[in-house]
């Protein structure tokens, strides 16, 4: 891990860009001397690890003594695009203002991305736990995609919380039920691009005992921030 930048943000919690081979990332750390707990967060759908929504979350919960870390998927952010996904993601646009279907679209693009995403967010895990400042245990936040993936395949992690907005393939809707640790599932309930019943099932779906579901009224981007905090209350539960 070779770490481009550093600073430090009013509320003591040190912000590094690092990159690991050709994966570029972001790490926050809270000011304190034990080692902290980690939460791995992801955006949905690959958005930049830049998206404001994103470090807001980040830097809150850092802030509450947590590690947390993200990169830019394959594609995405910083990275450049490869021309396959292009015309995929040219098509979804046409579809969608045209009415119509896309779920094989989706699955031409997202399936592929978290095949080569969930490798290198293990690879960035075997990296962060080798700083001193970092202990563990280990949580995920965010994309439902990737994160159901590495909570089957990656036993480092005790806890996820998923948020119900970004598409999730065909691959991950049948891992779901090998899920077995504890989550906390976020649901726009008026979310325009991800059908209701669809995040219902899948919430169904997942093979843990210990779930709880925490639906909101409003569209994609209209999750209240005291979900945050929730998150952080739920993580304090599982990883501290």
């Amino acid at each position: 891990m070779h770490v481009t930048s550093e600073q430090r943000l009013d509320n003591g919690v040190l912000a590094r860009k690092f990159t690991l081979g050709e994966t570029p990332g972001t790490l926050w750390t809270p000011e304190s001397a034990a080692p902290a707990p980690l939460i791995l967060m992801a955006h949905n759908n690959g958005l930049p690890k830049a998206e404001p929504r994103l470090v807001a979350r980040a830097r809150h919960s850092a802030a509450q003594g947590y590690a947390v870390a993200t990169i830019d998927a394959p594609g995405c952010g910083d990275r450049p695009r490869p021309a396959a996904d292009e015309q995929a993601r040219a098509d979804l646009r046409r579809a969608m203002q045209a009415g119509e279907p896309v779920d094989d679209i989706f699955e031409s693009f997202i399936g592929p991305l978290v095949e080569k995403a969930v490798p290198e967010w293990r690879a960035t895990l075997d990296a962060l736990l080798a700083l001193p400042e970092i202990g563990g245990p280990v949580g995920y936040s965010g994309w439902t995609a990737v994160g159901t993936r590495l909570a089957v395949t990656e036993p480092r992690i005790t806890a996820a919380g998923f948020f119900a907005g970004g598409y999730v393939p065909r691959a991950q809707r049948e891992e779901a039920r090998q899920v077995t640790i504890p989550l906390l599932f976020l649901l726009q309930w008026d979310d325009e691009g991800n059908p209701r019943r669809r995040a219902l099932d899948l919430f169904d779906a997942f093979g843990t005992k210990e779930k709880t579901l925490h639906a909101n009224l409003g569209g994609h981007t209209g999750t209240p921030w005291f979900e945050v905090e929730d998150g952080n209350r739920f993580f304090d539960r599982h990883l501290k």
